[in-house]
């Protein structure tokens, strides 16, 4: 099969690589998209030493079963595969699992490839009146899903009176904002600096969106998601959450500074640190799109598979105005 293969530092190869090859109770997936992650620009800029070249990444992923009981099914893909008998999996906190692995770090190869190996439990039939590009999505909004409802456990106020903040505008921030809506808390903001990207979250997504300026003054909130993760970022959140208030932090842009841990002890602020979801999370998440209390899950841009390198360069350029790429195999 053909694949995008990350082979070094600012680097990747579209090629031909050995097929999948599945285990017992795995079935065989025909990709149909897999979307650019930020975990994927890191692993292509070599800040990721959990993702050595040569490797495929790309673990947002949509496609059709070829094998098994589910062949002819249209899937999204839970790319978190954990052991399911740990304390942290029985206890329903299975994203926690000491032996979890993930597609696009080993030992398992990711989505930017014609075909992907994946256990059956962690596949979620899409319906008629969902797309291939729409199912694509659900695992980049699962991180938000799962940020927000960890978030609204901890939090002291009327989550409907609740005033939320949410840090980067892309497609993990962007998914954050619809699941506060989904999740009952309505007075929602977005910061986002790329004017260009605003511009579309406003005019696409019907988000309120500020600009770093503007957040600077808008007050203080209840909730604040982080979905950068830098130290401006978190000094943004730090300053703004109100006392008392919850900060929910997914990003992984950096892990240096940021926090003033002064002021969040003095004011009792609350910070979460959140990895990506549950399976339970997981399908909420995806019955949330199905239902349609995600929106219209139209903010995507589809390329092909072999120009993933150019899609890439156009990312880290800050020359993408979406907040999602979706890779689709040429073949």
């Amino acid at each position: 099969m053909k694949a995008l293969v990350y082979t070094g530092p600012e680097t990747q190869a579209y090629r031909e690589v050995a097929d999948p090859n599945p285990s017992a109770n795995d079935a065989l997936i025909k990709v149909a998209h897999t979307g650019i992650c930020g975990s994927d620009m890191h692993a292509f800029l070599g800040h990721d030493e959990r993702r050595p070249a040569p490797l495929i990444l790309g673990h947002e992923v949509a496609g059709t079963v070829v094998s098994g009981p589910l062949e002819g099914k249209r899937v999204t893909v839970n790319p978190l595969v954990t052991c399911g008998t740990c304390e942290a999996c029985r206890s329903g906190r299975d994203n926690l699992c000491p032996d979890r692995q993930i597609i696009s770090m080993p030992p398992r190869e990711g989505g930017f490839a014609d075909y992907l190996a994946m256990p059956e439990g962690n596949l979620v039939v899409v319906p008629d009146n969902i797309t291939d590009a729409q199912a694509a999505l659900a695992e980049p909004i699962a991180c938000g899903w799962h940020a927000v409802r960890l978030a609204k456990r901890a939090l002291m106020s009327d989550p409907a009176e609740a005033r939320a903040l949410v840090i980067g505008g892309g497609a993990i921030g962007l998914g954050a904002a619809l699941s506060l809506k989904a999740q009952g808390i309505q007075h929602v903001r977005l910061v986002e600096p790329n004017q260009e990207r605003a511009q579309f979250l406003k005019s696409s997504c019907g988000i309120e969106v500020l600009t770093p300026d503007q957040a600077e003054t808008s007050g203080q909130y209840d909730l604040i998601v982080d979905g950068v993760g830098y130290a401006a970022t978190r000094a943004t959140a730090t300053k703004l959450a109100k006392p008392g208030g919850v900060i929910s932090h997914i990003g992984l842009g950096s892990s240096d500074g940021g926090l003033d841990i002064r002021r969040m002890t003095l004011q009792e602020i609350t910070f979460i640190g959140t990895y990506t979801y549950t399976a339970e999370d997981f399908r909420e998440t995806a019955k949330a799109m199905f239902d349609g209390r995600l929106g219209a899950l139209d903010w995507t841009e589809i390329r092909p598979l072999s120009d993933g390198l150019k899609a890439f360069n156009d990312l880290r350029k800050g020359a993408v105005a979406v907040p999602k790429i979706l890779l689709t195999p040429d073949t």
